[in-house]
């Protein structure tokens, strides 16, 4: 399997940065299935940090080991994937010893949705109801030295 990270410069060796914002699965090392979306998550790191070239990093991913990792995947954004979210980006981080969370990414169509439910505006159902018909992108965060080992740099690309 193809992993895509997007970044304002190549990244051949992955590391776990420090928490700088509220991400849906917490700290960790992001990455996408769709180079599409890694493309456009590379522009907005460039705007936001004023710098670099946008650059789409492609890992291969070795799914033996993979498959001995702790993960939790969320396969549709339903309750249990909208709490997550909800405690990470509202800074309650729920780091809950996995080495890689996928699922659904809450992007700038969902962001809406999501802000009127932390704020109480919409209950845990209203908020799934309206979330749902959106096309909702993956995600994969590596969070662990051990999630980070299985990827192998394959190359960069600007998109």
């Amino acid at each position: 399997m193809l992993l895509y990270h997007g970044s304002n410069l190549a990244v051949e060796r992955p590391c776990l940065l420090a928490r700088t914002r509220a991400l849906d699965f917490g700290a960790g090392f992001y990455l996408t299935i769709d180079p599409d979306q890694a493309a456009r998550w590379a522009r907005t790191t460039v705007l936001r940090r004023g710098s670099g070239v946008a650059t789409v990093s492609v890992f291969e991913v070795d799914e033996a080991p993979l498959s001995r990792l702790k993960v939790l995947r969320f396969p549709k954004p339903d309750a249990d994937w909208l709490r997550f979210v909800s405690r990470n980006r509202n800074e309650r981080i729920d780091d809950s010893g996995f080495d890689v969370v996928a699922g659904p990414v809450a992007n700038d169509n969902t962001m809406p949705v999501l802000n009127l439910y932390f704020a109480g505006a919409y209950t845990e159902e209203e908020a799934l109801r309206r979330l749902l018909p959106q096309r909702l992108r993956d995600q994969y965060a590596m969070k662990t030295e051990a999630a980070l080992s299985v990827l192998s740099f394959k190359e960069a690309r600007t998109p």
